[in-house]
């Protein structure tokens, strides 16, 4: 990977991950600075990794090659302004959700170079799943230092038109927390017929990992093949299945994805 020096505005937890991937893949911390008003979160950092940190967005901006925009939807248009005379040249990329390429433009009163990534919260374990869009004019170097960033933490997918970072939020930024929900409903109805709570956890995540796993080791099975290969006819899995099917599983998790693209689309018109 191009060695660049990188500025991350914001220091939560999305930096954090990709930063700690981006030093444990051998990228240089000393070309890594970190910003964010919290010292404890820098010092942390400093700490862990060894990178730079400052409170000060300005200097930090102005000695960076790429800027990496990581903080909350509503901070970013202040951020993006008190930058505004410092990013010319650079290569921006935000990790915002539902703020749209064009309106960077806008907060920043002049065309910029910027790449949109809706990465998901398992880039903490290295495991993450990022999608990036790319308008027309960006060069394919910054693409491809885009990704091998983003690629740092987990695995990638570039969308072809700007809408389709909705269906990644809905497929894979939003998705772990869905998974969660599954996980923890089994849990709960695991102590509901006397399990203890540890030993119900135990048996649902240890199953989620292992049928992600045997998804992922298995490309050329689909998931419902997968399925079949465990559900024997008139057997127990089958008697489960049948009951998600009856209680509209498919249904829900498409009107469920369905909403998420739509807050996804709505957040774009307010900001």
């Amino acid at each position: 990977m191009q060695q660049k020096k990188i500025c991350f505005i914001g220091a939560g937890n999305m930096s954090r991950a990709i930063i700690g991937g981006l030093v444990k893949s051998g990228y240089n911390s000393a070309l890594i600075t970190a910003t964010n008003p919290s010292a404890a979160k820098l010092e942390a950092l400093a700490a862990d990794y060894g990178i730079n940190t400052s409170h000060d967005n300005l200097e930090s901006a102005s000695n960076a090659d790429v800027i990496l925009l990581s903080v909350k939807p509503q901070l970013m248009q202040g951020v993006c302004e008190a930058l505004a005379n410092v990013i010319d040249g650079k290569l921006l990329i935000t990790i915002a959700a539902g703020i749209p390429e064009s309106r960077y433009h806008d907060y920043f009163g002049k065309q910029v170079k910027l790449i949109r990534t809706m990465p998901n919260t398992p880039m903490q374990l290295g495991l993450g799943m990022t999608g990036l869009y790319a308008p027309a004019g960006i060069s394919e170097d910054d693409k491809v230092f885009a990704e091998h960033l983003m690629r740092a933490c987990g695995d990638v997918v570039w969308v072809a038109d700007e809408s389709g970072i909705d269906k990644v939020i809905a497929l894979a930024g939003s998705s772990p927390a869905y998974f969660f929900l599954f996980i923890e409903a089994m849990i709960e109805a695991g102590v509901q017929m006397g399990l203890p709570e540890a030993d119900a956890r135990t048996l649902a995540q240890q199953a989620a990992v292992g049928a992600a796993a045997m998804v992922k080791q298995n490309p050329d099975l689909t998931p419902a093949e997968l399925r079949a290969n465990v559900t024997s006819k008139g057997g127990t899995t089958a008697e489960a299945i049948a009951t998600f099917e009856a209680g509209g599983l498919r249904s829900l998790v498409k009107d469920a994805m369905g909403n998420c693209i739509k807050r996804a689309e709505q957040m774009a018109k307010s900001f």
